[in-house]
């Protein structure tokens, strides 16, 4: 007989400081090596196998061989979603020199949260499908105005969003796979740690990344989450889907 969820399991696993370096850094839905994963923890090679294998025991990775070579990568959306949920608690870490402030910028203007878009960037585009109808349902309190908390992102406000046949149709004229995704969900919702709103997720949020990334309007930085509009990007998502890509670009004061 089973008993009540055992949470401090999973606390004691996460309650290491290199291990929750690794999980970030996988949060983007790739696979990486494990000497990747120690330098993005800033440990010694040495000790990175035993990090692993603890997260690997816990459910939280999974190993996948190439060759010669074991990558790494989260088990599912479901450790994405943990780690999103934890850090819209967490307190943020204290910024100390003006490379870790771009950092730290740059995640809050866009990022990949496990395979869907999230911050300023994954926020704008949820408003945009809810403004202009592509999106549906919530429970009526939607509010566009970003200088109004949105209750939608209050605990306990579970909502379920439609995609409209307008969105369908506007979507698919621009090349995004509308169709079922099978057991995957095809429209989810996270409440965004940094924005503290919703952004897209499940299968179209997926697609949607895929496509972004595919009409050159994004770039994944190199060994980071964040994300950057390209020039084409910051031309052409507005127009495309009602986006404010200025209110995203534009640098909190």
């Amino acid at each position: 007989m089973l008993g009540d969820a055992d949470i401090a399991a999973v606390a004691e696993v996460l309650a290491d400081r290199s291990r929750c370096r690794m999980l970030m850094a996988l949060d983007d839905g790739r696979a990486l090596p494990a000497s990747r994963l120690a330098a993005e923890a800033g440990i010694a090679p040495s000790t990175t196998s035993t990090h692993l294998g603890r997260l690997v025991d816990a459910g939280m990775l999974v190993v996948e061989p190439h060759g010669r070579h074991r990558y790494y990568r989260l088990a599912g959306p479901h450790v994405g979603d943990l780690l999103e949920s934890i850090a819209r608690v967490a307190p943020p870490m204290t910024v100390q020199s003006l490379r870790e402030g771009t950092k730290a910028e740059a995640l809050r203007r866009g990022r990949t949260c496990y395979d869907h878009l999230a911050g300023r960037l994954g926020v704008a585009l949820m408003d945009a499908l809810l403004v202009q109808g592509f999106l549906e349902g919530g429970d009526g309190t939607f509010d566009a105005d970003r200088s109004t908390r949105d209750r939608l992102s209050a605990p306990g406000w579970d909502v379920a969003y439609v995609l409209s046949d307008k969105g369908r149709t506007r979507l698919e004229s621009l090349g995004v796979d509308c169709s079922g995704a099978g057991r995957r969900l095809l429209i989810r919702y996270c409440v965004d740690w940094s924005e503290q709103r919703h952004h897209l997720a499940g299968a179209l949020g997926a697609r949607l990344l895929s496509r972004f990334e595919d009409q050159g309007w994004i770039k994944r930085r190199s060994g980071s989450r964040a994300l950057t509009i390209t020039d084409a990007g910051a031309r052409d998502i507005g127009p495309s889907l009602g986006v404010d890509i200025a209110g995203v670009l534009a640098v909190p004061q």
